[in-house]
């Protein structure tokens, strides 16, 4: 049978990259899947790829604890409650030193990243069968530090936080809580951090990153689908407040 026959997943961040290949993962291995994000051409997309009988789209800035609500609302009433929950909505925010970083982008940027995964842990909670899984995407950098980041290494880090008290609170319920650690991976989302923290093209920016990697290469959004996959299966159902590396050994 497959690993999530007959499951409702919702997914933040659904349109592209990560939570794009995710979907796809989850709908060919039995699953639905609710489609959340900021880009409407991208989620239309997105189901018209997918299928309209196996996908659901709405509109959501995670920021917005009304519009998550709303889009939580949407995919209960085309598929029924949660059962998989993957908050995987982000941005990169700035490249600076602490004293030069911009308030605005700092504040934005946990807002994102935190606030956004506790609008989604709010809105979903209620409305997810026992024995569900929740996942948060955070990074490498939630790990580990790095210069220059502080906002998006600081929400990387919040986000372990709330997953571990999330995690005792629904544990009762047979819920699980894990945060997924990526390291450097292959979309346009970090070739953008690549190239503004290198200052350089896009192919030299990702050689950079390569050589930090012990592995020596990115992940693919494929690779990390897999994680999210296991995360969210019976296969890890002992597998709770976790922090799930996937860097090619760049957190070790």
């Amino acid at each position: 049978m497959a690993q999530l026959q007959d499951k409702v997943a919702l997914i933040t961040g659904g349109e592209s990259g990560i939570g794009l290949a995710s979907a796809k993962l989850f709908v060919a291995e039995g699953a639905k899947v609710v489609l959340v994000g900021i880009g409407e051409d991208g989620l239309e997309s997105a189901v018209a790829e997918i299928g309209e009988d196996h996908a659901v789209s709405a509109v959501a800035d995670v920021t917005d604890s009304a519009a998550v609500a709303a889009a939580v609302r949407t995919g209960v009433d085309r598929f029924g409650n949660l059962d998989v929950v993957f908050s995987n909505a982000g941005i990169s925010g700035a490249v600076a030193k602490i004293v030069d970083y911009p308030e605005d982008v700092f504040a934005r940027t946990l807002a994102v990243h935190v606030g956004g995964a506790f609008h989604v842990l709010k809105h979903t909670l209620p409305v997810m069968n026992d024995g569900g899984s929740v996942i948060i995407t955070s990074s490498v950098v939630g790990l580990v530090g790095f210069g220059d980041l502080s906002a998006y290494v600081a929400a990387k880090h919040g986000q372990v936080g709330l997953m571990r008290s999330a995690a005792k609170e629904v544990a009762p319920r047979g819920i699980r809580v894990n945060t997924l650690h990526p390291g450097p991976t292959s979309t346009p989302f970090q070739d953008d951090i690549e190239m503004t923290a290198t200052g350089k093209s896009q192919a030299d920016a990702a050689k950079d990153f390569d050589a930090m990697i012990p592995l020596g290469r990115h992940t693919t959004v494929e690779e990390i689908a897999k994680a999210a996959l296991y995360l969210a299966s019976d296969a890890s159902s002992m597998v709770t407040s976790s922090t799930f590396a996937i860097d090619g050994g760049m957190s070790g």
